[in-house]
């Protein structure tokens, strides 16, 4: 609705996933640069973990966009699968072809998978979002699929992204064989209150703006921290609404005012 009014190609604050979008923190860097060495090193298991909103999928996306043609990958996005469920979305993910639909057959046609591409040259590299809500049942037999292995490194490739929750999951000792085997780590934080200028004025070039788009005054941008505390997520969502309401205000400047207004419609208030 108000794209037109600041001369945008496309809304920039969108709560879509969309990796062209991804803002490059501090953090998100040495997130970004863990899944690489790890995936280079055929580290086997590595976890990141972060809070709602950090922009743990949309950097997943992004990965897949930086990988060659030589690492093959398979994104999980559903974690409520059955074991069954979730070897077929595996298989089916990496474009393997197989008549059979029991595990059984389903984890040696991944195995023979594996091989062929170690001998082509091929990295493997399986993402599983939102793993936290994995029972651990589900865990261990995602361990299992890193016994898939040569005499000198891991076939497979898995990272585990998911809430603060699954740091604390995998703590369990039940879990204890496969958090020995996680061997990168990284939580995205959020971000700190210097950055969200930075955030927001990437967004808006992503989106198209020239010069001419909406400007965000200081006092805003301490009003948008205040309340998102740097999450990515709610930094979309006050200022997609602060860009409606300077729209319907006909000013292409975002006040600290429009952002308090902006929040007390998010979290249900009249604004004034």
């Amino acid at each position: 609705m108000y794209e037109s009014f600041f001369a945008l190609k496309q809304k920039p604050f969108s709560l879509t996933s969309n990796p062209s979008f991804l803002y490059l923190s501090r953090r998100h860097k040495e997130a970004m640069s863990s899944l690489l060495y790890g995936i280079k090193e055929r580290a086997g298991f590595i976890e990141i973990t972060g809070e709602i909103g950090a922009g743990k999928t949309t950097l997943c996306r992004a990965l897949l966009n930086q990988l060659d043609k030589k690492t093959k990958t398979a994104f999980i996005f559903n974690s409520n699968l059955s074991g069954t469920q979730l070897m077929q979305t595996i298989v089916e993910d990496f474009g393997i072809q197989t008549p059979k639909k029991d595990k059984g057959s389903l984890f040696s046609e991944l195995n023979r998978f594996l091989i062929e591409q170690l001998s082509a040259g091929n990295n493997v590299v399986l993402i599983v979002d939102e793993a936290q809500n994995l029972s651990t049942r589900i865990l261990e037999q995602i361990r299992m699929l890193s016994n898939l292995e040569s005499e000198n490194e891991k076939l497979l490739q898995i990272i585990l992204v998911g809430q603060p929750e699954l740091r604390d999951k995998l703590e369990s000792r039940n879990l204890r064989q496969l958090r020995q085997r996680i061997t990168i780590r990284y939580h995205i934080q959020a971000l700190d209150s210097e950055e969200i200028p930075f955030y927001i004025q990437h967004r808006l070039h992503q989106a198209g703006a020239n010069g001419s788009g909406p400007l965000f005054e200081r006092e805003a941008h301490d009003e948008i921290f205040k309340y998102s505390g740097g999450i990515p997520r709610l930094i979309n969502s006050v200022c997609d609404k602060a860009l409606l309401m300077a729209y319907v205000f006909e000013t292409r400047t975002i006040t600290a005012d429009i952002v308090k207004k902006s929040i007390s419609e998010i979290e249900g208030g009249i604004s004034l």
